[in-house]
């Protein structure tokens, strides 16, 4: 298995973990009276999975997110591109006049 897939796999792994850590403890302190909304519904065990389930992707995602850019450079430099140089840009005169009136202007010079 590639080392990308095993990394993702594992930072899946986490996220549901956290996930799981996360609704436990949402419902354990009883957060905007959860526990009693989930306890009290026939629909309460698949409100509860719907949490875990989209927290979870969320948490793995962010956990997969976090340790791809935290790798680690090298410092080698890229491979590849054709190398041309840039060619330098030179300023092109614009003419601009101030705004008003033309003959305000005559007056003051």
């Amino acid at each position: 298995m590639p080392r990308l897939v095993r990394l993702y796999i594992l930072q899946v792994f986490a996220g549901f973990g956290l996930s799981t850590v996360f609704v436990g403890l949402l419902l354990w302190l009883n957060v905007a009276n959860l526990y009693h909304l989930v306890t009290h519904s026939e629909a309460g065990l698949l409100a509860v999975f719907l949490l875990w389930l989209f927290n979870g992707l969320v948490f793995a995602g962010v956990q997969f997110a976090i340790t791809i850019m935290r790798m680690e450079d090298n410092g080698t430099p890229p491979a590849g591109g054709k190398r041309q140089r840039l060619t330098t840009l030179t300023p092109a005169p614009v003419p601009a006049e101030a705004p008003g009136n033309r003959k305000a202007r005559r007056r003051l010079l």
